[in-house]
């Protein structure tokens, strides 16, 4: 016990000594050594540090009206404002001019003409719209749905018939071409190969079995390969 007999802290014992140099110099080497390794660390990039490639961004998928469509759309679009704009007002003057309008045919029939290529650019304008808020990459891959060309079995009339569901302003029952909503497209559309669809019609019901389809993603893949 050291005089006054008060023991002094072991800290305080150990902190007048000295290290012997060789363990000084472990201590310094040891310190040097973790310096270097923190400042490189510092130096290296996010990608150095993980070794892993940047990630690739997934290309974006198409969700807009099928360019044939929006043609098809816009051209009749723009004929109806034409006809609007220039030729029905031509029409219109040209037969108030011949006189009594109460019992002028022509005047009549301009201005009806008049009124329903107004409500039909309306009607266009509206479903161009439309389409615009539908988002094609939605639409299945694996089964019938818009833009599907269809073939199948009609069991009841005994034959083999294509379909094409297509958008109400591209509807013609003489070349297949029939809008999703009619009573033909209600029926086909969710069905697989080998499913059967029953249709509803004013003569009475007709099964049809799909045989094979296509849809509007093979309609792109092919135009996008030509």
């Amino acid at each position: 016990m050291p005089p006054g007999g008060r023991c002094q802290p072991r800290a305080a014992v150990f902190a007048g000594r000295r290290l012997p140099a060789r363990r000084r110099r472990q201590h310094k080497r040891g310190d040097g050594m973790r310096i270097i390794s923190f400042l490189t660390a510092l130096s290296r990039t996010p990608y150095q540090q993980s070794r892993k490639p940047p990630p690739t961004m997934p290309e974006p998928i198409s969700n807009s009206i099928p360019e044939h469509i929006k043609k098809k759309l816009l051209a009749e679009i723009h004929k109806l404002e034409h006809e609007l704009a220039h030729e029905l007002p031509l029409e219109i003057k040209k037969a108030a001019s011949l006189g009594d309008l109460s019992e002028n045919a022509e005047y009549h029939m301009a201005k009806q003409r008049q009124e329903f290529v107004n409500a039909r650019l309306g009607q266009m304008k509206k479903r161009m719209g439309e389409l615009a808020l539908v988002n094609f990459s939605n639409i299945p891959t694996d089964r019938v749905a818009f833009g599907s060309r269809v073939t199948v079995f009609d069991q009841t009339k005994d034959e083999e018939l294509v379909y094409k569901l297509v958008t109400s302003e591209e509807t013609d029952v003489t070349k297949g071409l029939i809008s999703t909503t009619s009573p033909i497209g209600r029926a086909l559309v969710g069905k697989q190969v080998g499913d059967t669809a029953t249709v509803v019609t004013p003569n009475g019901k007709r099964d049809l079995e799909i045989l094979k389809f296509t849809t509007i993603h093979d309609v792109v893949a092919t135009d996008e390969a030509s």
